[in-house]
């Protein structure tokens, strides 16, 4: 869907600022920090980005996780009409790298909570090496 269909679609107005974040997102295809997105979008100072993204994050427009690296990342959600469970997925944070990864394809199971909790978000993130690191650590006899 384009940037501004989807704004438009959660009753956000398409602002540049708001489009050029949503463009960001969308195009990178993985979770960003605000710092990767303050350097992606040179034009558009760190306050105002994270402004942006709180009201994103209002509008159910991404998903917060945290990456491994004890940073929030930020990414688009996909689901059509609002964002649920179901649309998240696992996410795989590299020790070695510290580059994290979209499982798309492995969807977060909705945990079965006590009675009286209602979960609106679950980070599912699994740690270890990336295939790019696994090849540079040295195997055992």
């Amino acid at each position: 869907m384009e940037a501004a269909s989807l704004l438009e679609a959660r009753g956000v107005k398409p602002t540049s600022t708001r489009l050029l974040v949503v463009r960001a997102l969308d195009k990178h295809r993985h979770p960003m920090s605000l710092r990767e997105l303050d350097d992606v979008l040179d034009t558009v100072d760190r306050s105002t980005i994270f402004r942006t993204l709180t009201l994103l994050l209002e509008h159910h427009l991404i998903h917060v996780i945290e990456g491994g690296s004890g940073m929030a990342l930020y990414e688009l959600c996909h689901g059509h009409d609002h964002c649920s469970l179901d649309d998240q997925h696992a996410h795989f944070y590299c020790t070695r790298c510290q580059r994290t990864f979209c499982f798309h394809s492995l969807h977060v199971p909705e945990p079965e909570l006590p009675e009286g909790f209602a979960a609106t978000a679950v980070n599912y993130l699994v740690k270890g090496l990336c295939p790019d690191c696994a090849r540079l650590v040295p195997q055992g006899d």
